[in-house]
């Protein structure tokens, strides 16, 4: 299994210790990207405060990680699954699994970035600051930029297993699974129900959304379930609790959209 995750908005603090090594990061095919947006995004961050501001669409009250870019190259470094928090990370708790379940995280998570690309929990990154919705001056929308390199480098990663989809609309940009690989992900959208007047309301809550997600990871993850495909998943998250329903494409090579329905966090 292959589990697509956002990142969080904001970050945990570095701390002293050795910096970024880029030939250590997973996915080696993506080390010419990942340097072409480091350097931008440190260049812009040292040179023109305004402007990065701007370009990363920061409040002044942010001002402060436009300095902690520039300063990306000597940082310390921290493994990715502690640098990401925020409500989806603080429920999928992952300083809190056993070994096992730690190990089918490292193995089976992976991170997507506006400027790494995508990375595992283990690998060890800065904190930063650069969503996928950013445009960079020299290299245009990231989430754009992304598409050629990813398309190269992720079929081989997802390789011949269950691809289970949790990102948000914006770092989905950056890859779309196509052909064989895309009738083997299942898209996850988690919604709110209410009864309203009598009727059953649903809705997108960001809050919930983000949460279960989390929820959903940590309990495959700790439950040892190894889906082969969307329906196993399905009825997977079934025997865990979830109240789940889900929709077989019409057509090959479209991925499965299935909605997890929730009533309270």
């Amino acid at each position: 299994m292959l589990v697509l995750l956002p990142p969080s908005e904001g970050k945990a603090a570095g701390k002293a210790g050795a910096p970024l090594d880029p030939a250590s990061l997973s996915l080696p095919g993506l080390a010419a990207p990942r340097e072409a947006v480091l350097a931008e995004l440190v260049e812009l961050c040292a040179a023109d405060e305004a402007k990065a501001q701007e370009v990363l669409g920061l409040s002044d009250g942010l001002r402060g990680e436009i300095a902690k870019n520039a300063g990306l190259r000597t940082a310390g470094a921290r493994p990715a699954g502690e640098i990401y928090t925020g409500v989806l990370y603080d429920a999928l708790g992952l300083a809190t699994l056993d070994a096992a379940a730690r190990e089918r995280a490292e193995r089976s998570l992976l991170v997507f970035s506006g400027l790494w690309g995508a990375v595992r929990i283990g690998d060890r990154i800065p904190s930063y600051r650069c969503s996928m919705g950013v445009k960079l001056p020299g290299l245009g929308a990231l989430g754009a930029y992304w598409r050629a390199p990813m398309a190269e480098v992720l079929p081989a990663v997802a390789g011949d297993s269950l691809v289970l989809d949790l990102r948000s609309a914006a770092y989905a940009t950056a890859w779309k699974p196509k052909g064989e690989v895309a009738g083997r992900t299942a898209t996850v959208r988690v919604l709110q129900s209410k009864i309203v007047d009598g009727v059953e309301k649903r809705s997108v809550v960001s809050h919930f959304n983000k949460a279960t997600k989390g929820r959903l990871v940590r309990d495959l993850l700790t439950s040892g379930a190894d889906p082969e495909g969307p329906a196993e998943l399905v009825e997977a998250l079934r025997a865990l609790g979830y109240a789940v329903e889900a929709e077989a494409p019409v057509k090959g090579g479209k991925a499965w959209a299935v909605d997890v329905i929730v009533t309270e966090l």
